[in-house]
Protein backbone atom coordinates (compact mmCIF):
# COMPACT_ATOMS: atom_id res chain seq x y z
CA UNK A 1 0.00 0.00 0.00
CA UNK A 2 2.69 2.50 1.09
CA UNK A 3 4.89 1.62 -2.18
CA UNK A 4 1.59 2.17 -4.43
CA UNK A 5 0.98 5.96 -2.47
CA UNK A 6 4.62 6.51 -2.96
CA UNK A 7 4.15 5.29 -7.03
CA UNK A 8 0.99 7.56 -7.20
CA UNK A 9 2.55 10.65 -5.87
CA UNK A 10 5.86 10.32 -8.63
CA UNK A 11 3.09 10.63 -11.52
CA UNK A 12 0.97 12.91 -10.33
CA UNK A 13 -2.24 10.92 -9.38
CA UNK A 14 -2.60 12.24 -5.77
CA UNK A 15 -3.13 15.56 -4.79
CA UNK A 16 -2.57 16.73 -1.42
CA UNK A 17 -4.22 20.53 -0.82
CA UNK A 18 -1.80 22.86 0.35
CA UNK A 19 -0.99 23.15 3.91
CA UNK A 20 -2.28 26.35 4.57
CA UNK A 21 -5.61 25.62 3.35
CA UNK A 22 -5.50 22.00 4.87
CA UNK A 23 -4.37 22.99 9.14
CA UNK A 24 -6.05 26.67 8.86
CA UNK A 25 -6.94 27.79 11.23
CA UNK A 26 -5.23 26.02 14.07
CA UNK A 27 -4.48 29.43 16.09
CA UNK A 28 -6.66 32.10 17.00
CA UNK A 29 -7.77 34.86 14.63
CA UNK A 30 -7.66 38.27 14.84
CA UNK A 31 -9.91 40.78 13.55
CA UNK A 32 -8.48 44.68 13.53
CA UNK A 33 -11.03 47.10 13.38
CA UNK A 34 -10.29 51.28 13.51
CA UNK A 35 -13.50 52.47 15.05
CA UNK A 36 -14.56 52.47 18.90
CA UNK A 37 -15.91 49.40 20.79
CA UNK A 38 -19.78 50.02 20.81
CA UNK A 39 -20.55 51.33 17.77
CA UNK A 40 -22.20 49.94 14.96
CA UNK A 41 -19.64 48.65 12.84
CA UNK A 42 -18.28 47.53 16.00
CA UNK A 43 -20.87 45.44 17.03
CA UNK A 44 -21.45 44.13 13.16
CA UNK A 45 -17.65 42.79 13.82
CA UNK A 46 -18.09 41.05 17.06
CA UNK A 47 -21.45 39.35 16.18
CA UNK A 48 -19.99 37.89 12.92
CA UNK A 49 -16.62 37.21 15.23
CA UNK A 50 -18.72 35.03 17.60
CA UNK A 51 -20.23 32.91 14.58
CA UNK A 52 -17.42 32.43 12.96
CA UNK A 53 -15.50 31.50 15.74
CA UNK A 54 -17.89 28.82 17.04
CA UNK A 55 -17.55 27.06 12.80
CA UNK A 56 -13.36 27.50 12.75
CA UNK A 57 -13.29 25.87 16.29
CA UNK A 58 -10.45 28.64 16.79
CA UNK A 59 -11.08 32.12 18.86
CA UNK A 60 -11.88 34.93 17.10
CA UNK A 61 -10.25 38.23 18.46
CA UNK A 62 -11.61 41.81 17.84
CA UNK A 63 -9.00 44.18 18.24
CA UNK A 64 -9.98 47.75 18.55
CA UNK A 65 -6.92 50.29 16.98
CA UNK A 66 -9.05 53.64 17.25
CA UNK A 67 -7.41 56.53 15.59
CA UNK A 68 -6.40 58.80 12.39
CA UNK A 69 -9.59 57.50 10.88
CA UNK A 70 -9.04 53.85 10.43
CA UNK A 71 -5.24 54.70 8.69
CA UNK A 72 -4.00 53.04 12.23
CA UNK A 73 -5.68 50.11 12.02
CA UNK A 74 -5.89 49.68 8.06
CA UNK A 75 -2.04 50.23 8.20
CA UNK A 76 -1.73 47.56 11.05
CA UNK A 77 -3.08 45.10 8.82
CA UNK A 78 -1.71 45.61 5.63
CA UNK A 79 1.81 45.00 7.29
CA UNK A 80 1.05 41.74 8.99
CA UNK A 81 1.71 38.30 7.66
CA UNK A 82 -0.46 37.34 4.93
CA UNK A 83 -1.45 34.23 6.89
CA UNK A 84 -5.39 34.38 7.31
CA UNK A 85 -4.91 35.24 11.09
CA UNK A 86 -4.64 38.97 11.48
CA UNK A 87 -7.74 40.29 9.66
CA UNK A 88 -9.37 43.78 8.58
CA UNK A 89 -12.79 44.66 9.45
CA UNK A 90 -13.46 47.77 7.29
CA UNK A 91 -16.32 50.28 6.76
CA UNK A 92 -16.06 52.59 3.30
CA UNK A 93 -14.08 54.94 4.84
CA UNK A 94 -10.97 53.24 5.62
CA UNK A 95 -10.86 52.06 1.63
CA UNK A 96 -12.31 54.57 -0.06
CA UNK A 97 -12.39 57.66 1.61
CA UNK A 98 -8.90 57.66 3.30
CA UNK A 99 -6.95 57.11 -0.22
CA UNK A 100 -9.07 60.14 -1.44
CA UNK A 101 -8.71 62.62 1.12
CA UNK A 102 -4.97 61.71 1.98
CA UNK A 103 -1.78 62.07 -0.04
CA UNK A 104 0.65 60.12 2.06
CA UNK A 105 -1.60 57.53 3.00
CA UNK A 106 0.62 54.37 4.40
CA UNK A 107 -1.35 51.43 2.34
CA UNK A 108 -3.03 50.84 -0.85
CA UNK A 109 -6.70 49.85 -0.66
CA UNK A 110 -6.23 47.82 -3.74
CA UNK A 111 -2.52 46.50 -3.88
CA UNK A 112 -2.29 45.64 0.19
CA UNK A 113 -5.49 43.65 0.78
CA UNK A 114 -7.09 40.43 -0.73
CA UNK A 115 -10.77 41.29 -0.22
CA UNK A 116 -12.45 38.35 1.77
CA UNK A 117 -16.37 39.20 1.42
CA UNK A 118 -18.72 42.62 2.03
CA UNK A 119 -20.86 41.76 5.19
CA UNK A 120 -23.49 44.11 5.56
CA UNK A 121 -24.42 47.34 3.53
CA UNK A 122 -26.14 50.08 5.38
CA UNK A 123 -28.19 53.62 4.06
CA UNK A 124 -28.10 57.23 5.33
CA UNK A 125 -30.89 59.29 6.13
CA UNK A 126 -31.50 63.21 5.33
CA UNK A 127 -32.72 64.46 8.74
CA UNK A 128 -34.07 67.75 9.69
CA UNK A 129 -35.03 69.19 12.84
CA UNK A 130 -38.91 68.97 13.03
CA UNK A 131 -39.70 72.63 14.98
CA UNK A 132 -38.48 73.46 11.45
CA UNK A 133 -40.64 74.78 8.51
CA UNK A 134 -39.31 71.87 6.17
CA UNK A 135 -41.79 69.12 5.50
CA UNK A 136 -39.24 67.28 2.49
CA UNK A 137 -36.15 67.38 0.51
CA UNK A 138 -38.39 69.59 -1.80
CA UNK A 139 -38.99 72.07 0.97
CA UNK A 140 -35.31 72.04 1.82
CA UNK A 141 -33.89 72.05 -1.42
CA UNK A 142 -35.94 75.51 -1.83
CA UNK A 143 -34.84 77.05 1.13
CA UNK A 144 -31.36 76.57 0.26
CA UNK A 145 -31.43 78.02 -3.06
CA UNK A 146 -33.05 81.20 -1.68
CA UNK A 147 -30.65 81.15 1.28
CA UNK A 148 -27.30 80.24 -0.21
CA UNK A 149 -25.51 81.94 2.58
CA UNK A 150 -27.17 80.71 5.64
CA UNK A 151 -27.63 76.75 4.79
CA UNK A 152 -25.27 74.35 6.52
CA UNK A 153 -25.02 70.33 7.50
CA UNK A 154 -23.00 68.19 9.76
CA UNK A 155 -21.34 65.39 9.49
CA UNK A 156 -18.79 63.56 11.92
CA UNK A 157 -16.30 62.27 8.91
CA UNK A 158 -15.86 61.75 5.61
CA UNK A 159 -18.80 59.34 4.37
CA UNK A 160 -21.38 62.09 5.90
CA UNK A 161 -19.69 64.79 3.88
CA UNK A 162 -19.43 63.37 0.95
CA UNK A 163 -22.83 61.87 0.99
CA UNK A 164 -23.90 65.51 1.30
CA UNK A 165 -21.92 67.01 -1.26
CA UNK A 166 -23.31 64.66 -3.81
CA UNK A 167 -26.41 65.93 -2.52
CA UNK A 168 -25.26 69.19 -3.52
CA UNK A 169 -24.05 68.14 -6.86
CA UNK A 170 -27.24 66.77 -7.49
CA UNK A 171 -29.37 69.21 -6.05
CA UNK A 172 -27.70 72.35 -7.40
CA UNK A 173 -27.55 73.91 -4.12
CA UNK A 174 -25.24 75.22 -1.73
CA UNK A 175 -24.36 74.57 2.24
CA UNK A 176 -21.50 74.42 4.33
CA UNK A 177 -19.87 71.75 6.13
CA UNK A 178 -19.67 72.20 9.76
CA UNK A 179 -17.64 68.85 11.02
CA UNK A 180 -18.36 66.94 15.00
CA UNK A 181 -16.63 64.56 16.59
CA UNK A 182 -19.24 61.40 16.23
CA UNK A 183 -22.84 60.74 14.68
CA UNK A 184 -24.38 61.87 18.20
CA UNK A 185 -22.75 65.41 18.41
CA UNK A 186 -23.72 65.92 14.44
CA UNK A 187 -27.16 64.98 15.18
CA UNK A 188 -27.37 66.93 18.35
CA UNK A 189 -26.10 69.73 16.26
CA UNK A 190 -29.71 69.56 14.12
CA UNK A 191 -31.85 69.00 17.36
CA UNK A 192 -30.12 72.28 18.84
CA UNK A 193 -30.73 74.24 15.26
CA UNK A 194 -26.92 74.95 15.42
CA UNK A 195 -27.15 73.10 11.80
CA UNK A 196 -30.06 72.91 9.28
CA UNK A 197 -29.94 69.05 8.05
CA UNK A 198 -27.74 66.17 8.39
CA UNK A 199 -27.10 62.75 6.29
CA UNK A 200 -27.02 59.80 9.45
CA UNK A 201 -26.27 56.71 9.97
CA UNK A 202 -29.97 55.03 10.03
CA UNK A 203 -29.13 53.08 13.83
CA UNK A 204 -27.82 56.71 15.83
CA UNK A 205 -30.89 58.46 14.33
CA UNK A 206 -33.66 55.62 14.31
CA UNK A 207 -34.62 56.31 18.69
CA UNK A 208 -34.44 60.13 17.55
CA UNK A 209 -36.80 59.38 14.81
CA UNK A 210 -39.40 57.38 16.40
CA UNK A 211 -39.45 59.63 18.70
CA UNK A 212 -40.62 62.55 17.01
CA UNK A 213 -37.25 64.58 17.63
CA UNK A 214 -35.71 64.66 14.53
CA UNK A 215 -37.84 64.50 10.73
CA UNK A 216 -36.33 62.19 8.04
CA UNK A 217 -37.18 63.19 4.55
CA UNK A 218 -35.45 60.60 2.69
CA UNK A 219 -33.45 57.31 2.59
CA UNK A 220 -30.14 56.53 -0.07
CA UNK A 221 -31.42 53.30 0.33
CA UNK A 222 -32.80 51.07 -3.23
CA UNK A 223 -35.87 50.90 -1.66
CA UNK A 224 -37.81 51.57 1.87
CA UNK A 225 -36.73 50.19 5.28
CA UNK A 226 -39.09 48.37 6.99
CA UNK A 227 -37.83 50.73 10.04
CA UNK A 228 -38.72 53.62 8.76
CA UNK A 229 -41.66 52.92 5.67
CA UNK A 230 -42.80 56.18 5.68
CA UNK A 231 -39.75 57.38 4.43
CA UNK A 232 -39.24 58.25 0.84
CA UNK A 233 -35.93 56.83 -1.32
CA UNK A 234 -34.12 59.48 -2.56
CA UNK A 235 -34.69 58.32 -6.11
CA UNK A 236 -39.04 57.77 -5.40
CA UNK A 237 -38.73 61.81 -4.83
CA UNK A 238 -36.61 62.74 -8.38
CA UNK A 239 -32.78 61.83 -7.00
CA UNK A 240 -31.64 57.82 -8.66
CA UNK A 241 -28.22 59.10 -8.22
CA UNK A 242 -28.68 59.74 -4.51
CA UNK A 243 -28.80 56.17 -3.79
CA UNK A 244 -25.90 55.50 -1.07
CA UNK A 245 -25.25 51.98 0.14
CA UNK A 246 -22.01 52.42 2.48
CA UNK A 247 -20.87 48.52 3.77
CA UNK A 248 -18.67 46.99 6.24
CA UNK A 249 -16.09 44.16 5.19
CA UNK A 250 -13.93 41.30 5.66
CA UNK A 251 -10.13 41.80 4.26
CA UNK A 252 -6.81 39.94 4.87
CA UNK A 253 -3.56 41.38 3.37
CA UNK A 254 -2.05 40.62 0.22
CA UNK A 255 -0.58 37.47 -0.67
CA UNK A 256 -3.15 35.53 1.77
CA UNK A 257 -3.39 32.14 0.27
CA UNK A 258 -6.18 31.91 -2.08
CA UNK A 259 -7.94 28.66 -0.29
CA UNK A 260 -7.70 30.20 3.32
CA UNK A 261 -9.44 33.32 1.06
CA UNK A 262 -11.59 31.14 -0.06
CA UNK A 263 -12.53 29.55 2.79
CA UNK A 264 -13.07 32.53 5.10
CA UNK A 265 -15.64 33.32 2.34
CA UNK A 266 -17.47 30.65 2.34
CA UNK A 267 -17.88 30.61 6.27
CA UNK A 268 -18.89 34.34 5.81
CA UNK A 269 -21.69 33.58 3.61
CA UNK A 270 -23.05 31.62 5.59
CA UNK A 271 -23.03 33.35 8.80
CA UNK A 272 -24.75 36.10 6.98
CA UNK A 273 -27.44 33.79 6.22
CA UNK A 274 -28.04 32.87 10.03
CA UNK A 275 -31.71 33.80 10.71
CA UNK A 276 -30.31 34.81 14.00
CA UNK A 277 -27.45 37.22 12.78
CA UNK A 278 -30.33 38.54 10.26
CA UNK A 279 -32.86 39.38 12.61
CA UNK A 280 -30.19 40.91 14.99
CA UNK A 281 -28.17 42.99 11.69
CA UNK A 282 -31.82 43.93 10.70
CA UNK A 283 -32.53 45.83 14.79
CA UNK A 284 -29.26 47.63 13.99
CA UNK A 285 -30.74 48.76 10.77
CA UNK A 286 -27.79 47.00 8.54
CA UNK A 287 -28.57 44.47 5.64
CA UNK A 288 -26.78 41.81 5.18
CA UNK A 289 -24.54 40.82 2.35
CA UNK A 290 -22.35 38.03 2.04
CA UNK A 291 -20.43 38.79 -1.49
CA UNK A 292 -17.82 37.12 -3.10
CA UNK A 293 -14.18 38.45 -3.07
CA UNK A 294 -14.34 39.38 -6.31
CA UNK A 295 -17.71 41.05 -5.97
CA UNK A 296 -16.42 42.73 -3.44
CA UNK A 297 -13.03 43.81 -4.89
CA UNK A 298 -15.00 45.84 -8.25
CA UNK A 299 -17.61 47.44 -5.47
CA UNK A 300 -14.10 48.69 -3.47
CA UNK A 301 -12.87 50.22 -6.90
CA UNK A 302 -16.20 51.58 -8.04
CA UNK A 303 -16.36 53.49 -5.20
CA UNK A 304 -13.16 54.51 -5.54
CA UNK A 305 -14.14 55.88 -9.01
CA UNK A 306 -17.74 57.61 -7.57
CA UNK A 307 -16.06 59.44 -4.83
CA UNK A 308 -13.25 60.67 -5.89
CA UNK A 309 -15.24 62.06 -8.94
CA UNK A 310 -17.58 64.08 -6.10
CA UNK A 311 -14.17 65.01 -4.19
CA UNK A 312 -13.15 66.71 -7.62
CA UNK A 313 -16.73 68.32 -8.33
CA UNK A 314 -16.73 69.82 -4.95
CA UNK A 315 -13.16 70.54 -4.41
CA UNK A 316 -12.66 68.76 -1.15
CA UNK A 317 -8.93 68.83 -0.60
CA UNK A 318 -6.10 65.87 0.09
CA UNK A 319 -4.51 66.29 2.91
CA UNK A 320 -0.62 65.00 3.72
Amino acid sequence: MFIRILVALAVGCVSIPPASAQAYPNKPIHIIIGQAAGGGMDTLARLVGQKLSQSLDQPVIIENKTGAAGIIATSFVAKAPADGYTLLFSPTGNLVFNPILYSKLPYSPLRDFVPISMIATFPLVLVVNPAEPIQNVQDLVAYMKAHPDKSNYSGSGAAFQFASELFKIKTKTQAEFIQYKGTNESITAVLSGSVQWAMADTGPAAALLAGGKLRALAVTSHSRLASMPNVPTMAEIGYPDLEIQYWGGLLAPAGTPAAVIKKLEGEIQRIVRLPELRERMASINVTPAGSTSEEFAKVIASDLARWSAVAKASNIKTMD
